[in-house]
């Protein structure tokens, strides 16, 4: 049996609304929204009485796609700091490639992003930058020079 490919990652947000904005606001496109209940979500993720609504994000070229999902019951739970700092063990960032980094910084703010350090230089490559987007999800962003 062999891997087919990586269909999406999957992301628990508390705004569904507002991380479709965000994502949106990106350069990414609603592929779907819909909610998820009953046993089958119930046995796929081990928990009882799921109901949720899941907005499945695509990116220009329909190869990355993000799941955004908002848990209604059970409720969605913080494990660990608020903002956990880029080197904080499990799942870390999703990076996107940019054509320009200082306007899309300048769009994402104004859904709330927040610039975490700076947007740096890598030799000759690339402009990059963290930032944090609705609910603390941490992104990357990548604009090739030249």
């Amino acid at each position: 049996m062999t891997l087919q490919r990586m269909d999406n990652v999957g992301i628990v947000v508390e705004d569904l609304d507002a991380a479709v904005a965000f994502f949106a606001e990106l350069g990414m496109e609603v592929e779907g929204r819909m909610p998820v209940e009953g046993l089958f979500a119930d046995q796929t993720v081990g928990l009882d009485g799921v109901r949720s609504e899941i907005a499945m994000m695509r990116t220009p070229d329909g190869h990355g796609k993000l799941e955004l999902a908002q848990y209604r019951t059970p409720p969605a739970i913080a494990d660990g700091p608020r903002n956990p700092p880029p080197n904080t063990l499990g799942l870390h960032r999703v990076m996107f490639a940019v054509d320009d980094i200082d306007d899309t910084v300048s769009r994402l703010r104004g859904h709330g992003a927040e610039l975490i350090g700076e947007v740096a230089r890598y030799e000759d490559v690339y402009r990059l930058c963290y930032l944090r987007g609705p609910s603390g999800i941490l992104l990357a962003l990548a604009e090739r020079i030249g």
